[in-house]
């Protein structure tokens, strides 16, 4: 996603309170005629308390078999680390919000709750 289209979703978002994240998939459409193109496999995250953290998973990662760590320090200025399961992967990958806590940075830490809508 370019950092503009971003920028206009976190305006709508209020804030930054939920942010689009990378997708893939896609790419060219063979639709015609004006149709939108159907949407792309993505994840969509909303972090507590938000001061520019951001967290991005690759649907590829949704397939993991291993727990996959993530840092959300973004422009934040500082580091937190969440953790997702396989079983937690799973649950993102059929659709299901999943929420985590992060650890703690800067004398705090988030909840950060992720939904990935898969087509």
């Amino acid at each position: 996603m370019d950092i503009s289209r971003k920028r206009f979703i976190e305006a709508l978002a209020g804030g930054g309170a939920l942010l689009v994240l990378g997708s893939c998939g896609g790419g060219g459409s063979s639709y015609g005629g004006g149709n939108p193109a159907p949407p792309a496999s993505s994840c969509n995250e909303s972090i507590s308390l938000n001061h520019g953290h951001a967290l991005t998973i690759a649907v590829a990662d949704l397939d993991s078999t291993t727990p996959k760590s993530y840092d959300i320090a973004a422009a934040a200025g500082h580091s937190h680390q969440v953790t997702f399961s396989p079983a937690q992967l799973a649950q993102l990958k059929a659709g299901t919000a999943v929420t985590v806590t992060s650890s703690v940075g800067d004398g705090h830490t988030h909840q950060v709750t992720v939904t990935c809508v898969i087509v």
